[in-house]
């Protein structure tokens, strides 16, 4: 087999996994319980509409849905409550650097409600930014994962076209394994995020590994070239 590309799931794959009070970010933002009520309800439903139709939105749309207008502050607020959970994973730059010695590109498909302009100051920040060959945010589609678009678009950003040559790492079996499965690339599983009920599909993808920690997938790679 070969590898041309190793795209990879952001949250709770790239960044570890951090268990949180999901009202606290909208009441740092908002200062107020009943405001920050609608606002996790309208995220919510979003990240519902994501699950069951793969269709995106962004939080300025979670914000409107709620009857705020947003600004750069209360943009700026809730990203800045997330930001000790967006830390990189350690282990990710020497990944990186390994499967760009071993001449493969890498990618990232986020389903996200932030804009990419956020996540590349976060990958600047950790260091990284220039090992990307390509990203797609939901953010800016129509489609989430698990849907065939976004990871086609996901192999678009990063130069590849055929998704057997591609190599899919996540840590959701449904949108992450089965989405991957389903376009016909390979798909890793890193299964150490505790993923609520609600945000779990209705089936389940066999992954073609699975791995315990993020520095594990150079030897999986390899296995396979």
């Amino acid at each position: 087999m070969t590898i041309d590309a190793v795209i990879f799931d952001w949250g709770g794959t790239l960044t570890p996994w951090h268990t949180i009070d999901p009202i606290s970010p909208w009441i740092d933002a908002v200062g107020d319980d009943e405001l920050a009520g609608r606002l996790l309800a309208a995220e919510q439903e979003t990240w519902a509409r994501s699950r069951d139709h793969h269709l995106s939105g962004t939080l300025d749309d979670v914000f409107r849905a709620a009857g705020v207008e947003p600004d750069d502050v209360l943009r700026r607020a809730v990203h800045d409550w997330w930001e000790p959970h967006t830390l990189l994973d350690p282990d990710a730059p020497a990944v990186f650097e390994g499967l760009r010695e071993r001449g493969i590109r890498i990618g990232v498909l986020s389903n996200t409600l932030w804009p990419r302009a956020e996540h590349e100051r976060i990958f600047a920040r950790d260091g990284v930014l220039a090992l990307l060959d390509g990203a797609v945010y939901t953010s800016e589609t129509t489609w989430t994962k698990p849907h065939p678009e976004a990871f086609r678009a996901a192999m678009g950003a990063v130069g590849v076209d055929d998704p057997a040559r591609c190599v899919f790492v996540g840590d959701r079996p449904f949108d992450d394994v089965h989405g991957a499965k389903a376009v016909g690339m390979r798909a890793v599983l890193i299964p150490h995020s505790d993923i609520p009920p609600e945000q779990q599909g209705p089936v389940e993808g066999d992954p073609d590994a699975v791995i315990l920690r993020l520095a594990d997938l150079l030897a999986v790679v390899d296995a396979w070239r």
